[in-house]
């Protein structure tokens, strides 16, 4: 099945992508302390997890500062400002994923704030469908009356054909079926269109999970047929607490305020031993308290810059996966994890037989320089079946994840020190320290703001 996303440009043979330019992050370019006492540029190989700030959005930051001040309820002049900062990033937030007209644009704190909004909105008879090959974001927040989680899909078109049994068995009344744009633990792409398409056969709304897509791909919830959308500025080089839950209103609008207080009201009056409440409409029904301006804004200042840039983006992107799994390939023992082994973003999760997830990782950190993740990545389900899949008994794998910092150096050294340390073994040693491997001498200083 081919997956309805944007086209997936072939680069065999190719090892980089010199050509293009890609938006500048801070940090580029940053050294740390090896145990060894050496000092090395930092191989950020961990976007999946959280990505670096974008110059542009630093950028953008510090010219808002000296204008900050309230929003929607000031005055003055600053505050004037700071709102129509507030407010116009929806209209971005809603261009940026190609939202409908009519659809609302609520800020969150990150995608799991995000679909515990929506889970507190839905109508109480509603029918909940989904993977379990979700992170926790979108596995844990459902409670409703009836929730089906369908066993990971071996293909894309097993998974279509998981759906549409699901959705068969449904009970009549409101559905829901929660998709994700791309597995934060193997990169692979879902079948988006195809999935949605079963949705609206059955009458359920759907909801893209844009965590892990968003950073990599464009997204276009109207032509794909979406209600809802969710992301985190954390993971869109926005790192200033924001996200975004954007789509239909009518759901948002006839629940409860998720949260109760201040900017969600439109009049609170006393009527003896109680109060009388009259809540806001959406968006602002759901935004109680002081709004993270200053998040907003950087999260909107990214999603203008990532959607001037595409082309170059996953140009980028895709020469260095290219390069990462031809060299992760010669890797003795080493097994990629898989889904579908299909197209996917900029991130690879792998277990290396005979040898601690955990280990590797700190040896990376401490000897080379290199940032990856080991565990389980917050999709427990997901990770330990798809190890069990490749004959792993670990619990834990390996996971290395590409963006905008990321350079051919970087993947090569990845690469050269997987290598070695498969071989040789690492040339330190270390101990566990709260679950945790460390080098049993770590003299590495932390940065003098930290001192004391």
């Amino acid at each position: 099945m081919t997956l309805a996303l944007p086209t997936q440009r072939s680069f065999d043979g190719v090892d980089t992508c010199a050509d293009v330019q890609v938006p500048a992050v801070t940090g580029a370019g940053l050294t740390v302390p090896l145990a060894t006492g050496a000092q090395i540029q930092y191989a950020n190989l961990d976007h999946a997890a959280s990505a670096p700030c974008l110059r542009a959005v630093q950028d953008a930051v510090d010219e808002l500062l000296p204008w900050y001040a309230s929003v929607h309820r000031g005055a003055g002049f600053a505050s004037q400002v700071s709102t129509k900062v507030y407010e116009r990033a929806r209209d971005v937030l809603r261009e940026f994923v190609g939202a409908r007209t009519r659809d609302t644009v609520v800020f969150t704190r990150n995608t799991t704030d995000s679909l515990n909004l929506l889970a507190r909105s839905l109508p109480k008879t509603t029918a909940v469908v989904l993977f379990d090959t979700e992170h926790h974001a979108a596995l844990l927040p459902w409670r409703g009356p009836w929730v089906r989680r369908i066993q990971t899909p071996p293909s894309p078109g097993d998974a279509v054909l998981a759906l549409d049994t699901a959705l068969a068995a449904a009970p009549t009344g409101p559905r829901l079926v929660v998709l994700t744009g791309a597995s934060n633990v193997t990169g692979e792409l879902w079948p988006i269109v195809e999935l949605a398409e079963v949705a609206r056969r059955h009458g359920a709304r759907v909801v893209l999970d844009a965590a892990q897509l968003a950073p990599h791909r464009q997204i276009d919830i109207q032509a794909w047929n979406v209600d809802y959308v969710v992301l985190s500025g954390h993971k869109l080089y926005a790192p200033f607490g924001a996200g975004a839950l954007i789509g239909r209103a009518d759901w948002l609008q006839a629940a409860e305020p998720y949260l109760a207080g201040g900017g969600a009201t439109k009049q609170v009056v006393n009527w003896g031993d109680r109060l009388g409440v009259s809540w806001s409409a959406v968006p602002e029904r759901h935004e109680a308290g002081s709004p993270n301006v200053v998040g907003v804004h950087a999260l909107a200042v990214a999603c203008r810059t990532l959607a001037e840039n595409w082309h170059d983006i996953e140009a980028h992107e895709l020469a260095l996966l290219h390069r990462l799994r031809k060299g992760l390939r010669d890797v003795p023992g080493l097994a990629e994890l898989s889904i579908f082994d299909g197209p996917r973003v900029g991130v690879v999760s792998f277990t290396i037989d005979g040898h601690d997830a955990g280990l590797i990782a700190a040896a990376l950190s401490a000897e080379y320089g290199i940032g990856v993740r080991d565990g389980a990545f917050c999709a427990h389900i997901a990770t330990r079946r798809l190890l069990t899949k490749v004959g792993s008994t670990e619990q834990r794998a390996l996971r290395a994840s590409l963006g905008l910092g990321s350079t051919a150096e970087h993947v090569d050294r990845l690469v050269n020190a997987l290598r070695t340390l498969v071989t040789e073994g690492p040339a330190l040693a270390y101990r566990l320290e709260e679950g945790r491997w460390v080098p049993e001498n770590d003299t590495r200083p932390l940065p003098s703001f930290l001192a004391g």
